[in-house]
């Protein structure tokens, strides 16, 4: 993957139809086309059961890039992901970086919600979606968990933490270098 592909910055003047992704399966989508994929994905196999997680993950300090992977999974069958890089300026400090990642997972989050609402109910999206953040009771991050947790669980999604955070630290984490 080519650094700077897919990179974008999120601001409050940025609309969902800049925001792009990468899937592994179709290449280069738009919101748009990602949440069609999801839906179609999920009507394939109708019987199964399905959770939509969105996570973000980022390395380094300075002008970080940011990934934010958006998964569809068919629980105990695999899954579909998409992702899409942010770069952000002036990242000195871990707890902002991961009040970033939090922050990225719950914008990207709003505007799918949005867009899924055309396929799913409001109640299926709330109970059926995660925000997987990259923290956990090990490490630096562990005194951040109240706060990051906290303001996920306020805007009305399910969040995890490590180790059940593989969105973001395994699947947006493999496209961070």
């Amino acid at each position: 993957m080519t650094a700077g592909y897919f990179c974008t910055i999120i601001n409050s003047n940025m609309t969902a139809t800049e925001l792009t992704f990468l899937s592994p399966t179709f290449g280069k989508m738009t919101l748009d086309q990602a949440c069609q994929s999801i839906f179609d994905y999920m009507q394939e196999e109708p019987k199964f059961r399905y959770s939509i997680i969105i996570g973000s993950d980022s390395e380094g300090f300075g002008e970080v890039n940011f990934v934010t992977a958006l998964m569809v999974h068919r629980i105990g069958r695999g899954g579909r992901c998409f992702v899409t890089k942010t770069k952000v300026p002036n990242i000195v400090e871990l707890r902002q970086k991961i009040y970033q990642e939090a922050t990225l997972s719950l914008e990207i989050t709003q505007l799918v919600v949005k867009k899924l609402k055309q396929f799913l109910s409001e109640e299926y999206l709330h109970k059926g979606l995660e925000i997987h953040v990259d923290i956990g009771e090990n490490g630096p991050t562990k005194d951040m968990i109240k706060e990051v947790t906290g303001m996920i669980k306020g805007s009305g999604y399910t969040v995890r933490i490590k180790p059940e955070s593989y969105c973001a630290s395994s699947v947006a984490d493999r496209y961070t270098g």
